[in-house]
């Protein structure tokens, strides 16, 4: 890999931030002083330091983010903010993705990241990958509903939705209820309680796959996943 790209990869700037680095002989390879940016390096068997200290490369990053209502899950959008335009440039600077979408107004577990292969693996509806989202529904819900979810519910378009499973945890004029899926059709949770004569008022995710929402994030926080969480996710899309 470069080195320019490698080092901007790995957090210490931009391209041009970089160059200056390289200029000012900062960047060293293998105790040598590299200045040429477009000078390829091996990450795993050059000794890369700049001002002396290791650069640890990593190819990919995984982020657990707390979404925000208002905010739309995309890499970049001319009128609102995006998810990416939450993170830190020591972050940014990967180029991670949302991993699947939320509504604009839908809060909860988003995933970004930059591994592809991943990705795909979580979205694919041949993997089945369950997603749990708590709602508050303007309306009764009832055990027939849950029934009718768990045959499969025809949405608006004609299409039959998976089955899915529905908790009830609260009953009443609104009712706070968890919804599991195994697909991410487009506004598919207030589609499918639509189709039942009841409207969605609150939506979160609170889980994707093995992966739990961190409690401890407030909304618009993320953090990056521990190796743990890594494995779980990567074992849950095999």
């Amino acid at each position: 890999m470069r080195i320019d790209k490698l080092l901007a990869a790995s957090g210490y700037g931009s391209r041009k931030d970089v160059k200056q680095l390289l200029k000012q002989g900062a960047v060293e390879v293998n105790g040598q002083v590299l200045k040429e940016a477009k000078q390829h390096v091996d990450h795993e068997s050059d000794l890369i330091t700049v001002h002396g200290e290791e650069v640890f490369y990593r190819e990919f990053i995984y982020l657990m983010m707390n979404k925000p209502p208002g905010v739309i899950s995309a890499t970049e959008d001319v009128r609102d903010e995006t998810v990416v335009d939450l993170l830190e440039p020591s972050h940014a600077v990967f180029q991670p993705f949302p991993v699947g979408r939320l509504d604009k107004d839908t809060e909860g577990l988003l995933l970004l990241t930059n591994d592809g292969v991943l990705s795909h693996q979580l979205l694919s509806p041949k993997k089945h990958v369950p997603k749990t989202y708590f709602a508050v529904i303007d309306g009764e819900v009832t055990d027939e509903d849950g029934r009718i979810f768990q045959r499969g519910v025809t949405l608006d378009d004609g299409y039959v939705t998976k089955p899915a499973d529905l908790k009830i945890l609260k009953s009443g004029l609104r009712s706070d209820i968890e919804l599991t899926i195994t697909e991410g059709k487009f506004h598919q949770v207030k589609r499918m309680f639509a189709a039942v004569g009841k409207r969605v008022v609150y939506l979160q995710r609170i889980s994707m796959g093995p992966l739990q929402l961190d409690e401890d994030l407030e909304l618009g926080e993320y953090r990056e996943l521990t190796e743990e969480e890594i494995d779980l996710l990567k074992g849950s899309s095999l």
